[in-house]
């Protein structure tokens, strides 16, 4: 198998997992608040995380940056938190196409605290992605919520924590980034999570390893995608992710389908596509 294959398998696997994810929140969000479900993932997590220990050993996981991991992962924590939040009041395509301003953010933040240059291609990108932000959004009129603006902030938080990563992988090991995802978000959110909390059901027991497993099965597949093939193939793939949600979305939910939010996001992925195919150059 060519490594361009494998690297759009793992691609899809990354797919399959966000929106598996979706539906999890969705679930339990009948009658489980946002804090307490960041809380049963990030337990499920750290289960896996463990699980992997003797194999990886000790040293995997060692780092000499706990503070970097500590303000990574505050900021990640409030971005689970927003985007769990904005899937239980906004479409999921709303809130996918919203995610797809990462890329966005990133390129800003990257300019302003990593000393990146900020190119012709980026400020194109960053000109699209906010036209793409105001066709989603349409301040003004009937169809926004404010919840939105917190899904951006969310977006934002995502952004910054992969800063924080594209730092920390200079010294440490991508197992070691997870495991202090999951040992310094755990007693975060449960803290939160303890005023409103709902005792979980059987029947919630599925969706709870469901979140849990597709967060790490997402940030797995990702990263073996990205070693394999170039953004140019990954970030198409990844866009599928809007129409598949928005599919899901009306035929379980009953979600009215959006066309100018396909028509924001669509702006979005042009200026991050343009981007990357001009850097690459």
């Amino acid at each position: 198998m060519s490594n361009t294959l494998r690297g759009v398998l793992w691609m899809s696997g990354a797919v399959a997992s966000f929106t598996a994810m979706a539906i999890a929140v969705r679930e339990l969000q009948r009658h489980m608040g946002s804090f307490e479900i960041v809380f049963l993932r990030s337990v499920v997590m750290l289960a896996i995380v463990a699980a992997m220990l003797p194999r990886a050993g000790l040293a995997a996981i060692r780092s000499g940056r706990f503070k970097e991991h500590l303000s990574r992962n505050v900021i990640h924590f409030l971005g689970q938190v927003l985007w769990v939040y904005s899937i239980g009041v906004l479409t999921l395509a709303t809130v996918f196409a919203i995610e797809f301003t990462m890329p966005m953010w990133t390129a800003l933040l990257a300019w302003l605290f990593l000393r990146e240059r900020f190119t012709v291609p980026r400020l194109v990108q960053l000109a699209l992605g906010f036209a793409g932000v105001l066709i989603i959004l349409r301040p003004g009129g009937s169809a926004f919520h404010i919840a939105a603006l917190g899904m951006i902030l969310g977006s934002l938080c995502y952004a910054s924590s992969f800063i924080f990563t594209k730092r920390l992988s200079s010294t440490d090991s991508a197992l070691a980034v997870l495991f202090w995802m999951s040992v310094i978000q755990t007693p975060i959110s449960l803290a939160a999570a303890v005023p409103q909390w709902v005792t979980p059901v059987a029947a919630d027991f599925p969706w709870i390893v469901g979140i849990g497993m597709g967060s790490f099965a997402a940030h797995w597949c990702m990263t073996q995608a990205m070693k394999l093939v170039d953004a140019m193939v990954a970030v198409p793939i990844d866009f599928v992710r809007l129409p598949l949600i928005a599919v899901i979305g009306a035929l379980f939910y009953a979600e009215p389908f959006d066309p100018l939010v396909m028509v924001g996001a669509a702006v979005i992925f042009a200026g991050t596509y343009y981007s990357i195919s001009r850097e690459r150059r």
